[in-house]
């Protein structure tokens, strides 16, 4: 079975709404597996390397000053195309093109407050994972449910 990681994090606004166990449980429920979690309050400069593709965009100093305003939760998500399933669970980065059902689409409103951030790509995810997360904090296990999630080859 070939596996892959993304990178979730669930944004300020999420924390201080209290979305940090449903949006948990939308992953946990689909079946894949938490394999790091933390709580974290990164620096700017954290920030500012996390979003350096953005860094030339107007709204770059906004983006990393809210980030800035409270805590974040920072994932790791394991599981077949996790990467492409996590942005579809999570939903439009525009919550008012997001789908009901998703995250965006149940709990957003506003781009600049669309709860969370996912990885968009595998080679994302690796950077990702390995900015928020150090040496032998991804742990790996088998999840006892992976018999009854996916088929044997």
């Amino acid at each position: 079975m070939s596996n892959e990681q993304t990178f979730i994090a669930i944004k300020p606004d999420g924390v201080q709404r209290g979305l940090v166990g449903p949006i948990i449980s939308r992953f946990e429920q689909r079946g894949f597996k938490l394999a790091a979690l933390k709580l974290v309050t990164p620096s700017k400069e954290h920030l500012e390397k996390h979003y350096a593709d953005l860094s030339d965009k107007p709204f770059f100093k906004g983006l990393v000053s809210y980030m800035l305003s409270g805590p974040i939760v920072a994932m790791v998500w394991e599981g077949r195309e996790v990467v492409k399933t996590g942005r579809t669970i999570l939903g439009a980065t525009n919550p008012l093109a997001s789908a009901p059902g998703t995250i965006r689409g149940d709990y957003a409103i506003d781009v600049g407050r669309n709860v969370c951030h996912g990885s968009d790509s595998v080679e994302s995810a690796k950077k990702e994972i390995a900015l928020w997360f150090g040496q032998g904090e991804v742990i790996e296990y088998k999840h006892s449910q992976q018999d009854w999630i996916y088929e044997k080859p």
